[in-house]
């Protein structure tokens, strides 16, 4: 069900500076910026390595938009650090369903779009030991016709 960590993201004040952070502290580059209007945020992702099932490990850093967004809020109350971890699925629907169905809290409905044009949908932090999970099939493991993002 569940393949890979797909992404740590971390919320910051500032993408720009915190881009130069992980680039000269940790040599990664940036492979993908976006502005997420639902989501309220401007985000890098910063590919980390491969994985076996095809997909990749990333670090994506989120910098609200604006101030009513879930990010910052967050960022107003902890301060700049790990917002989420997200586990990779081929199929994020059915994921869902079944963590879902184990009592577990989904945020969403219906999946919604992400970075790179992923699908995804959030776990309850309170159902998942304090972290806000989030569940991701990436555009190129969704099925045809299907897009989404982190």
């Amino acid at each position: 069900m569940l393949t890979r960590i797909d992404h740590i993201g971390i919320a910051c004040f500032d993408l720009d500076a915190t881009v130069e952070f992980y680039r000269a502290t940790y040599g990664f580059e940036v492979f993908h910026t976006e502005v997420n209007e639902e989501q309220g945020v401007r985000e890098a992702m910063l590919r980390i390595n491969g994985t076996d099932d095809g997909g990749a490990s990333w670090i994506q850093l989120l910098e609200p938009t604006r101030e009513d967004s879930t990010v910052a809020k967050w960022l107003a109350r902890n301060g700049e650090g790990v917002h989420h971890i997200a586990f990779g699925t081929d199929d994020v629907d059915g994921a869902a369903e079944t963590i879902g169905g184990r009592g577990v809290r989904v945020l969403y409905d219906e999946p919604r779009r992400g970075s790179m044009g992923s699908r995804i949908t959030f776990l309850h932090p309170k159902d998942c030991h304090g972290v806000l999970t989030e569940l991701v099939t990436s555009a190129t493991s969704a099925p045809e016709g299907e897009s989404g993002g982190h």
